[in-house]
């Protein structure tokens, strides 16, 4: 069974990027490929990657009008990827359209709804006219992500727990926010380490700078697959 570490990969230049997948073991991670490398590389990253034999979690987030989506998640699962996402608040008919879109391209790719993101305080999410709680809200929205048959969501590893007990063991959960014991939480506010994530009902744990940033990126993760182990 392949790892449940993703690391993410934000780099301005593809050599920094293609330097770090040649320190890593793809048989003991997949790789995150984000809007500023896709938008700067375009599907030459996720060749890259896959030709490195990584298997490629798009996190594009698309949001837009069903057919617009449908149409993006279809050109995603023509590149090969493993995983995509596109925003639960585009509502039912635009998740709908992705899933739909994905399955008539014979393709076995992922698709995970974006719930609430795990950079934004309790304060930000009602500045920006949500009301409740984040894990009320991101309840709410993997409800509706799983009855319009996406395989999971995005979520922070607090609310994993909860979204475990309320969706089922089948219902995919993709956690940023992990961070090993002792590191810095960056812009992250709701924050679990890799043991506690996964004991909470995480199914993948997204990690970028504790693996990227650290002098041995391949030792880092390692020791990061020991304590989960």
């Amino acid at each position: 069974m392949k790892s449940p570490i993703i690391v993410a990969l934000d780099y301005p230049e593809l050599a920094m990027a293609t330097g770090m997948l040649d320190r890593l073991d793809p048989d003991m991670t997949r790789v995150k490929v984000g809007k500023e490398m896709f938008t700067r590389f375009g599907p030459a990253m996720v060749e890259a990657c896959m030709q490195r034999g990584f298997e490629v979690f798009l996190d594009l987030k698309f949001h837009d009008i069903p057919n617009t989506v449908a149409g993006a998640c279809r050109s995603a699962a023509d590149l090969g990827v493993w995983m995509m996402n596109v925003h639960a608040s585009g509502g039912r008919r635009m998740m709908e359209a992705a899933a739909e879109a994905i399955k008539s391209s014979s393709s076995a790719a992922k698709l995970i709804g974006v719930t609430i993101l795990t950079s934004l305080s309790q304060e930000e999410i009602a500045e920006i006219g949500y009301t409740g709680t984040p894990e009320e809200n991101v309840s709410r929205l993997a409800a509706l992500a799983k009855a319009s048959g996406l395989d999971g969501i995005v979520c922070s590893p607090r609310e994993a727990a909860r979204i475990r007990g309320e969706l089922g063991a089948d219902f995919e959960l993709i956690t940023p926010g992990v961070r090993p014991a002792g590191s810095d939480t960056g812009d992250q506010r709701r924050v679990m380490t890799p043991r506690d994530a996964l004991d909470a009902g995480a199914t993948y744990l997204v990690i970028g700078r504790p693996i990227t940033g650290a002098p041995d990126p391949q030792r880092a993760l390692e020791e990061i697959l020991a304590s989960i182990a």
